[in-house]
């Protein structure tokens, strides 16, 4: 047999380094199969065991500061659960959470509200979760039987609650008090730049139980809203933007400023709603209505609609119904003293009448409290504006049985205030010296009614309150008329107005009848100068006559016998005489006195 060795693949000899090359790869494979026999086996992975997670608790309520303490529970029990889990609370301003050294947790309520306290693992995966519900703490105060009221307002509040509001509570037996917040044409963002500032801007009325106002200067709102356990607190708008709704938006930051000092959680929150300017208002804001008063009493209706949803309103005081009510009296549009501001006197009393309605929820017809300078009649008609407003707030409701009637015969004097001071019920007032102002049923001295009316045709410049405040005259003037009076310039412009001549109409008049027209004109501390005023009075005929107002107190110019025109129409034209020497040609009318003579 030979020696060498042959290998044959499909009958094929194979060389020597083929041979090697075989070898090799045999021999690696062996190499490989042992290394795999020899290693040690991995023993199979520990799992973690999984962990069930339960609070004591699914939902819990509680009140604002009130605490609830929650366990959890791990199955199977785990030892480090704070390095292992954690708590979370959503909404951190309704409840907040104090986690304990057992990792139980204490939940506090801090507003009221709705969130969800949620035990998540570190990687925030959510495991367990408990509902918290915060309520309001309602504290038990007790009741004094005085009903506290503050308006955080500005001179429209004034004239609706510091002035009649305490008297007709008290003629009721109400105890009350009564404070106003005061900035004049402060408006809501005002307001809220105060509070946030703690600004101590306010002048702060206060009218207490016995009815007796102090008034404190530089005051917060937070001081006022803590001084006294309010039982209302009441809110307004500026008058020029009373009736653009997107102004309204800083009442929530208000209220929400204030609710958080109010220290009666039962307080009500309620909006005073304002006024509609006078028709013939020179107020420059009046452009925002285009001048209408209608307009701007339905855009301030709506506005305070749409106001009542921006936060929990008790109730809106219908105070712009119930002046727009008496404006379709008897007494017409004379409820302001300046075109925008309240007459002294029925204007706010009416305001007053529509607080007290709102706030005793007691009818204020037949309420004996009133002005004194109001007649029994003006008393009742404010009082009926004011119930009628209360009764539907959000519209007109004509005056039908209180629109006219009187008499054009009359045997006493019918006397006429030119100026805007609370003057006795026996005097008639023309409360502007702006064309269009007008009084109508003038009343006799004796407080007859009659259907005459007076309207200023051309204005005045403006009012003077620096006449005489005693006098001589027949009329008996009270120092509030004597010292008030209406002026022209006829020679050079005053103030950038030049009025050359005044007018004044007087309608309804007797057409039979004859009349004497009396004036007193006069400006103290004239000097030595000539302010001679000359009234041109003519119906069917005409009379002239004059009167020195510089210093007067003693005299008076009257036209004897006019007749009225055909239409019952007398006209008094008021400018300057020949003899004034004053630069400005100031000429002046305080009062008149008409009287019937035959």
């Amino acid at each position: 047999m030979s020696q060498n060795l042959h290998f044959k693949i499909k009958n094929k000899p194979i060389g020597v380094l083929q041979k090697g090359k075989i070898l090799l790869t045999y021999l690696l494979l062996l190499l490989a199969l042992g290394l795999s026999s020899c290693s040690k086996s991995k023993p199979e992975e520990t799992l973690s065991p999984v962990v069930a997670v339960n609070l004591d608790k699914d939902k819990i309520t509680l009140l604002t500061g009130d605490e609830i303490k929650i366990n959890p529970s791990f199955t199977p029990q785990v030892s480090t659960a704070a390095t292992q889990y954690k708590w979370e609370v959503a909404d951190v301003k309704i409840a907040e959470i104090k986690v304990n050294a057992d990792f139980s947790v204490n939940v506090t309520g801090k507003s009221k509200g709705k969130t969800e306290l949620v035990l998540s693992n570190l990687a925030g995966k959510k495991l367990a979760a408990c509902l918290i519900t915060v309520q309001e703490k309602v504290a038990q105060i007790t009741d004094d039987g005085i009903v506290k009221i503050l308006a955080i307002g500005n001179s429209f509040s004034e004239d609706a609650i510091e002035s009649y509001l305490y008297g007709l509570a008290h003629s009721k037996g109400h105890k009350v008090v009564i404070a106003n917040m005061y900035i004049g044409g402060a408006s809501l963002s005002l307001h809220v730049q105060n509070a946030n500032n703690n600004a101590n801007a306010y002048s702060y009325r206060k009218i207490n139980q016995q009815g007796i106002k102090s008034t404190t200067a530089n005051v917060s709102i937070s001081t006022a809203v803590l001084d006294d356990d309010w039982d209302y607190i009441s809110f307004q708008q500026e008058s020029p933007s009373s009736g653009l709704f997107n102004t309204f938006s800083p009442l929530v930051d208000l209220y929400n400023y204030v609710k958080t000092k109010a220290k009666n959680p039962q307080v009500k929150y309620v909006l005073h709603q304002t006024w509609a300017y006078q028709k013939n208002s020179t107020y420059s804001a009046f452009a925002n209505y285009d001048k209408d008063q209608d307009k701007m009493y339905a855009a301030i209706v709506d506005a305070y609609l749409q106001a009542k949803n921006l936060i929990p309103v008790h109730k809106i005081i219908p105070t712009g119904t119930a002046i727009q009510n008496g404006r379709t009296s008897i007494v017409g549009d004379n409820f302001c003293r300046d075109g925008y501001h309240l007459d002294i006197n029925i204007g706010r009393y009416t305001a007053s009448c529509a607080w007290f309605e709102s706030i005793f929820n007691e009818s204020v017809v037949g309420n004996s409290y009133k002005p004194s300078a109001l007649s029994a009649y003006q008393t009742e008609i404010a009082q009926h504006a004011a119930h009628f407003a209360v009764l539907d707030p959000n519209k007109v409701t004509p005056m039908v049985n209180y629109q006219g009637g009187g008499t054009s015969d009359f045997t006493k004097p019918i006397l006429i205030n030119f100026g805007s001071n609370t003057v006795p019920h026996e005097w008639n007032s023309l409360l502007q010296f702006t064309a269009g102002t007008t009084a109508t049923n003038l009343r006799d001295q004796v407080g007859a009614n009659t259907n005459f009316s007076i309207t200023m045709v051309e204005g005045f410049n403006n009012r003077n309150q620096s006449g005489p405040t005693a006098t001589t005259t027949t009329f008996n003037m009270p120092s509030s008329v004597s010292s008030d009076s209406y002026y022209g310039n006829s020679k050079a412009a005053w103030e950038g107005k030049s009025v050359v001549k005044s007018t004044i109409k007087l309608t309804g008049l007797n057409v039979a009848k004859k009349y004497n027209l009396c004036f007193f004109g006069s400006r103290a501390n004239s000097g030595t100068e000539n302010r001679e005023t000359k009234y041109t009075v003519k119906g069917t005929n005409e009379v002239v006559t004059l009167l020195d107002a510089a210093n007067n107190t003693a005299n008076t110019a009257c036209a004897a016998q006019i007749i009225p025109n055909a239409a019952g129409e007398i006209t008094v034209t008021i400018t300057a005489g020949s003899n004034n020497n004053n630069t400005y040609g100031f000429y002046y009318i305080n009062a008149l006195q008409l009287l019937q003579v035959n």
